[in-house]
């Protein structure tokens, strides 16, 4: 019996996970030819914390990130252990498109070719691979869905990082008025779960399937407990200051180093805000009225001692 030999192609989404930066999900593409004996998953996400003036670089935005490659056991082996879902669509691609695409995705993973300026909804490991099969294709994939299509790309980014916890409290502090545009069409894809579930339903142009076998699922998003509820750290430090401010007032002395404290607190966020939005080129930074909540919650408590 002849061996079949075929060249095969998904397009891989990762669940999240519980650091930050996996909160959103992953994206990569798996390539097996079995005519090589290759079985490889090609990664646009890879960055390393040694590069030199790392967190620099990271709060201005100039972070660049590489396309890498590895064998799909070692890929999926992160996932496994993390107990992590990897949902898997075989893709409708003709064989010169997928040679194309090997030959893309090799000739990018070059040193020489491999490193790219990271942008969170620009240019990231979602965008990177869903433009190279647009390329591929000649531009041909088309997709009827919707989602929630028109929420801001603030709302879109709570869902990941979850509504009312206190991570989701600190990005909202930083977001300004860019944040708060509607997203329409394929400006929704630099988010994973995104991608996958506009692929499942997308056709080319002449109406076949551009995916062939899928697994695809909505990510399943942990609810928010109410010791996670940033409301509860807001109430806890009010009360916190109010009854500071009535032992103060009882004793007729303001504890001045507290004020002190957090006054540094209020500078420093609003330091970093205005570095963000004038010294980095994160697309979605900016002043927002979030940034006066604490102070406010301050000053209403220390009214207490100061209305004596």
């Amino acid at each position: 019996m002849l061996k079949m030999l075929a060249i095969y192609v998904w397009l891989l989404t990762c669940a999240p996970g519980e650091q930050l930066y996996e909160q959103y999900g992953h994206t990569a593409l798996r390539v097996m030819d079995t005519e090589q004996g290759l079985d490889l998953c090609f990664n646009y996400g890879t960055f390393s914390f040694n590069t030199e003036h790392f967190y620099y670089k990271f709060v201005k935005g100039e972070t660049y990130y590489m396309l890498t490659y590895e064998s799909t056991e070692m890929f999926m082996y992160e996932y496994i252990v993390d107990k992590r879902p990897v949902y898997a669509q075989k893709l409708n691609l003709t064989e010169s498109e997928k040679k194309c695409l090997i030959t893309s995705l090799m000739t990018g993973s070059r040193p020489k070719n491999r490193n790219y300026l990271y942008n969170f909804v620009e240019d990231n490991c979602c965008t990177r691979p869903f433009r190279l099969l647009q390329q591929i294709t000649g531009d041909s994939i088309r997709s009827p869905y919707a989602g929630n299509e028109g929420n801001t790309y603030r709302r879109f980014i709570e869902h990941y990082t979850r509504p009312h916890t206190v991570i989701n409290a600190l990005i909202n502090m930083i977001f300004g008025r860019r944040s708060d545009r509607p997203m329409y069409g394929e400006s929704r894809l630099f988010l994973p779960e995104e991608l996958m579930l506009y692929m499942d339903q997308a056709t080319f142009d002449d109406g076949t399937p551009v995916v062939l076998q899928s697994n695809a699922e909505p990510f399943v998003i942990k609810p928010v407990q109410w010791w996670e509820s940033v409301y509860l750290y807001l109430c806890l430090f009010a009360i916190a200051l109010a009854v500071l401010s009535w032992y103060d007032r009882k004793r007729g002395k303001l504890t001045i180093a507290v004020d002190i404290v957090l006054g540094i607190v209020y500078l420093c966020l609003i330091a970093i805000t205005i570095f963000l939005t004038f010294f980095s080129i994160h697309p979605l930074v900016g002043f927002n009225w979030r940034l006066l909540v604490l102070p406010s919650l301050h000053l209403c408590a220390r009214l207490i001692y100061i209305l004596r």
